[in-house]
């Protein structure tokens, strides 16, 4: 375990289409030193503010091998309203509140797809590209959590309360070795490797291998390493001032340049150089990626 939380909390943070993105309506912050291995970040707005007409477009949602729990708190009405977005392997778009006048605030917690059963009390099987009640994976967490959201008027008095919870819970979580070893081998190889050589180091067959991460993840081995690749590209595209396609071919193993911009295109929904215009918008300095 001290093994995987090196990985997950020193080289591996994904990213979201437009991960430089910090206003009153959208602020990330990291969760305490021991729960890192677990939560990329808890992510909402920083205080209620009052919705307004639909004046911007539909905002992309990119693969970032995350898992959330999120609620919407509308104080205008007193009303909670959540849900767990399983893990996408494909991209979406969503717009803002509908509730024009009210006020209203976003709150969120973003686990690594994989570390999200950690903490939840039912398989995470079929979860692929859903978005359910939280109640269902997380009664535990959502009976505590959902009655104080209305009382915790700040961003990090919500941050800090949701942290101690899980704190607390976080020595009797849920465990897997089998799937943890190879996690741990997939982000250590960036995605490039075979489903049948993961196996094979975890001394488990393939199909029983796909088992545990259907139940586990709620994502097959294959989709994972793909998305992890991915997501590995995408920083070095975003980072990398002399990225060129050629060498992410051979770093990452894709076939060619074309397979490696089908890919990208296929999670991203547009081009390398679109993607990257959009995501260094407004950015001032581009070392701001945690």
């Amino acid at each position: 375990m001290n093994v995987q939380k090196k990985i997950m909390t020193t080289f591996y943070h994904p990213l979201t289409a437009t991960p430089f993105k910090k206003n009153s309506s959208y602020v990330e912050v990291m969760p305490a030193e021991q729960l890192r291995p677990y939560i990329r970040c808890f992510w909402g707005t920083m205080q209620p503010v009052k919705q307004k007409a639909k004046e911007k477009p539909p905002e992309i949602v990119i693969p970032d091998t995350c898992v959330d729990i999120l609620y919407f708190i509308d104080y205008t009405d007193n009303a909670v309203s959540g849900g767990f977005c399983g893990v996408n392997d494909h991209s979406f778009y969503v717009s803002e509140g509908e509730n024009k006048g009210h006020l209203a605030a976003t709150f969120a917690i973003r686990f690594y797809a994989w570390s999200a059963y950690a903490f939840a009390e039912d398989s995470l099987k079929e979860t692929l590209n859903g978005y359910f009640e939280v109640g269902e994976r997380f009664e535990w967490l959502d009976r505590l959590v959902r009655p104080k959201l209305l009382e915790l008027k700040s961003f990090q008095e919500k941050c800090s309360y949701v942290e101690s919870l899980l704190m607390q819970k976080i020595q009797d979580t849920r465990k897997n070795e089998i799937v943890n070893y190879t996690i741990n081998n997939l982000l250590l190889n960036k995605g490039v490797q075979e489903v049948s050589h993961l196996a094979k180091e975890a001394f488990v067959s393939g199909r029983q291998l796909e088992r545990l991460f259907q139940e586990y993840v709620g994502i097959t081995p294959k989709k994972l390493s793909n998305l992890i690749r991915y997501q590995f590209l995408w920083r070095d595209i975003l980072c990398e001032r002399d990225f060129h396609i050629s060498n992410a071919v051979y770093k990452y193993g894709y076939t060619d340049q074309s397979h490696l911009l089908h890919e990208f295109k296929r999670y991203h929904t547009m081009d390398i150089r679109s993607a990257r215009k959009m995501a260094l918008q407004n950015v001032g300095n581009i070392q701001d990626i945690s």
